[in-house]
């Protein structure tokens, strides 16, 4: 479990592709790794990885062919940045929201314009994600946590202050970068919720819309 507070921005030292897998080596940038013991989690670009072989250079993580399939994990370079934040702990403050480290899917982002001091986001989620992305909720892009500032079919808007944008990858998009997304955990279990008995029903499929959530008090 993490915050989506990005702790460093860490780089890609190494990829090895084993068959269908990978095994990447990272950087960690300035990431606090004296208490990162083998076998705890770091969350890698949203992605939660088990670092392995901790050394003075970094940490390995093995990435299996599912999680190169759902993510842009995929797509990194040797060198190419990476946001990286060590797992919550019960003494560790919430300052953002919960985030599971279990990529929902990948989005693109489709604008990156300044407004003022701050910078304004757009990206377009995959349809089948849509419905769990809602105005001033929070979603989770390359581990980052954000409030959702606009919602327009499957494209979101977000505004980056100066601060997100110095201490993360998020400086470096552009028009077309594809990204991680990880919708609220609250969002997911709702629609099981939903669904009721039918929730055990094989191919049971959600009924939710926006009707039925304000209906239910979770929109105004």
């Amino acid at each position: 479990m993490f915050t989506g507070l990005v702790q460093a921005v860490g780089s890609v030292a190494a990829i090895e592709r084993r068959g269908v897998d990978a095994r990447l080596r990272i950087d960690p940038g300035k990431l606090p790794m004296a208490d990162v013991a083998e076998g705890d989690s770091i969350c890698v670009n949203g992605a939660c990885l088990t670092a392995l072989d901790i050394g003075a250079d970094g940490f390995a993580a093995d990435v299996s062919r599912e999680t190169l399939d759902h993510t842009s994990l995929g797509d990194l370079d040797r060198g190419g940045p990476v946001n990286l934040e060590t797992s919550l702990t019960l003494q560790q403050p919430l300052g953002g929201h919960l985030v599971t480290g279990h990529v929902d899917g990948t989005g693109e982002v489709t604008a990156f314009e300044r407004e003022g001091e701050s910078w304004r986001l757009t990206v377009r989620a995959p349809d089948e994600l849509a419905r769990y992305i809602a105005r001033k909720g929070s979603i989770c892009v390359d581990g980052v946590s954000l409030t959702v500032n606009s919602v327009a079919g499957a494209e979101f808007g977000l505004n980056i202050v100066p601060h997100t944008l110095r201490e993360t990858i998020i400086g470096g998009y552009r028009a077309g970068t594809r990204v991680n997304l990880e919708v609220d955990i609250i969002a997911r279990y709702l629609e099981r919720l939903l669904l009721g008995e039918r929730a055990a029903e094989p191919g049971g499929e959600s009924t939710i819309t926006l009707d039925k959530l304000r209906q239910h008090g979770f929109l105004d």
